[in-house]
């Protein structure tokens, strides 16, 4: 498939489902006949399951920025929405288990309240971007690395433009380049050799055909310095109601730097509160189509770090491994596209009941 033929596709999935609506509301009439869907294990009970999540705000509609609160009712939408599938950031990013105000799988199930049925929901950037180090070469004060970058849907190519940042300590450059029809481009960044340290290159791309379709991608590494260890080696970063809370491993670790990146803007985070190996960010609200990643970088003893969560904070999956199904269990699949704070994604959610 051609990569006119995917931005096609995309745009038109797009637009079927940002059309504006009326019916949002409609949905907050299905609660009271989730029970009469019981003991049916057909594809149209999934699917009203499925679509009931999506609409609905749950209860109360303000639960995803209740921190550990947990919902009586299960619902993702954002509240007072006039957009059909625009779901809540901090609903979204309560799902990610690696949130420290996550939900059980178990809590989830329990909000939904129909007892004889078990799910999934999956929810991940419409398109891949995946970037790979091409050279790295010193010129003048500084090193010049050049990455591939790929942009592709399920294998197929797709044609975006692209901004990018390499943060190191106190350093930040950004850069802009673009993927062809082919899926595929390259993308220059310079780091003064002055500096040393885990470098971190953040790549946001964007759809040719549409600027609400965005996806991103990172890589690490070391410039003038050893290989980098994993994300959330220091830290354990997790945002919610346009707060960043950053629990700090190690007594000795320092954060030199927090920032916050989008497609268009970057910005210094502003310091809000500090408690004993934790710290707070404020979250600008930004107009801009696209996620935001948080960026802390500092050092623990000799070893330096750039650690990175994006809000929301995607992708996700939570609930049953269907991988494990029992025999003779109904497996139902549904993909829709979803708006999260004006850009879109793909939610897919699985469905399973004893036929």
């Amino acid at each position: 498939m051609p990569s006119s033929t995917v931005d096609a596709f995309l745009a038109c999935s797009v637009m079927i489902i940002l059309v504006l609506s009326a019916i949002v509301g409609v949905t907050k009439l299905m609660a009271p006949y989730l029970d009469d869907l019981s003991h049916r294990d057909d594809e149209g009970r999934f699917q009203q399951l499925a679509s009931y999540i999506l609409m609905s705000e749950g209860t109360p509609s303000n639960w995803g920025q209740m921190k550990d609160s947990v919902p009586t009712s299960l619902g993702l939408a954002k509240a007072d929405s006039y957009l059909l599938h625009e779901l809540d950031i901090d609903k979204v990013s309560r799902l990610n288990s690696r949130n420290i105000h996550s939900l059980k799988y178990s809590e989830l199930w329990a909000a939904l309240g129909v007892k004889d049925v078990f799910f999934q929901i999956e929810v991940k950037p419409l398109f891949e971007v995946s970037l790979s180090p091409l050279s790295n070469s010193t010129q003048g004060n500084q090193n010049v690395y050049q990455f591939r970058v790929a942009t592709r849907k399920s294998g197929m190519p797709l044609a975006a433009n692209l901004n990018g940042y390499v943060a190191v300590r106190n350093f930040v450059n950004e850069v802009a380049s673009s993927t062809f029809a082919n899926g595929t481009g390259s993308l220059t960044a310079s780091i003064p050799n002055s500096l040393n340290g885990t470098a971190l290159l953040l790549v946001f791309a964007r759809a040719q055909t549409n600027s609400q379709i965005v996806s991103l991608g990172t890589y690490t590494f070391g410039h003038n310095s050893a290989a980098p260890l994993p994300n959330e080696t220091f830290t354990r970063l997790s945002p919610l109601n346009h707060v960043l809370n950053a629990s700090l491993f190690y007594p000795a670790t320092e954060i030199l730097k927090a920032q916050v990146f989008t497609f268009s803007y970057n910005f210094t985070l502003t310091q809000k509160a500090v408690g004993v190996q934790t710290v707070e960010y404020l979250i600008p609200q930004l107009l801009d189509s696209s996620p935001m990643i948080m960026v802390l970088t500092g050092q623990n003893g000799s070893a330096s770090f750039a650690e990175w969560v994006s809000y929301p904070q995607l992708p996700l999956q939570v609930g049953v491994d269907f991988s494990e199904s029992v025999a003779g269990a109904k497996i139902v699949s549904f993909s829709s596209v979803v708006t999260v704070n004006s850009a879109l994604y793909e939610v897919v959610t699985t469905w399973g009941g004893l036929g």
